[in-house]
């Protein structure tokens, strides 16, 4: 299904798309990436670099460095579809997140606080499986850049770890 056809989000009433595992997941030592795109359907990419989730389960903010994402906050701002894929270098388990839209929000008072977190959590991940401390701490943004949460509900899930199952859709869990 394209981003296009997308279904809307759920109601307060509907059961999240995310459980408890799955929000533990996406809280873990994982990379983030977003994507979006432009009127004209250029995309548009960004590193993020942790997340929170609403108690609710039913909104997904991440936290994005605003100096290498200038074109994808602009399509975010202008109202584009988002897809946000959380990946473990570990185990290559992937989840990808899409919702027909996204909005731009100042960065909450832990925000900076979990971003140090996030980003010392992958570089430990990627240290344990034999990267350099170099290379894997150059992937953390800086907890003092100027960054911007990108919050959206998310309307569609998808298992996109590598193998028979990848691109598998996947349903609320009660």
């Amino acid at each position: 299904m394209s981003m296009s056809q997308m279904v809307t989000a759920p109601s307060s009433s509907d059961c999240p798309l995310l459980d408890q595992a799955r929000v533990e997941f996406l809280l873990g030592p994982v990379s983030i990436c977003l994507a979006s795109r432009d009127a004209a359907g250029v995309p548009s990419l960004a590193r993020a670099f942790g997340c929170r989730v609403t108690a609710d389960r039913l909104e997904v903010a991440v936290l994005v460095p605003t100096r290498t994402a200038e074109a994808l906050l602009r399509d975010v701002t202008a109202g584009a579809p988002i897809a946000v894929v959380f990946s473990r270098p570990k185990t290559h388990e992937t989840l990808q997140l899409k919702a027909p839209a996204a909005r731009l929000e100042p960065l909450g008072p832990t925000d900076r606080q979990r971003m140090r977190a996030s980003g010392s959590a992958f570089a430990a991940e990627l240290i344990a499986l034999g990267y350099s401390a170099v290379f894997s701490h150059a992937l953390v943004a800086p907890s003092n850049e100027d960054a911007v949460a990108v919050a959206f509900s998310p309307t569609l899930l998808f298992d996109q770890t590598p193998g028979p199952r990848a691109g598998r859709r996947l349903e609320p869990q009660s």
